[in-house]
């Protein structure tokens, strides 16, 4: 897409997650992973994918708080998104010093 004579280019759904949740937690740690392709042809999946993500956050802003809470917190940078194509989303988040995952 042209525009004024710059090319502008769309930010992937995974792009937009990573920015929203710098912007509101800034962490220590985020991976974001779109696990789309693992739900093909499952409920709320659509050619392209962009629909199911992970994410692991690391940051200062849940220290002190239940996975209830770090969820919501999540939930709530994520509303729009959450509201509009991305029909799952897996969180582990956690406080720095916390256990980290096992796995990659």
């Amino acid at each position: 897409m042209l525009q004024a004579g710059l090319m502008t280019t769309r930010m992937t759904t995974r792009d937009v997650i990573t920015e929203k949740l710098t912007k509101a937690f800034a962490p220590e740690r985020l991976d974001v992973i779109d696990e789309s392709h693992r739900h093909a042809g499952h409920a709320g999946a659509r050619p392209g994918g962009e629909t199911h993500y992970s994410v692991y956050i690391v940051a200062q802003a849940f220290r002190g708080k239940n996975r209830i809470d770090r969820h919501r917190m999540v939930n709530a940078a994520l509303a729009s998104e959450l509201q509009g194509g991305v029909h799952a989303l897996a969180i582990l988040a956690a406080a720095p010093g916390e256990a980290e995952p096992d796995g990659d």
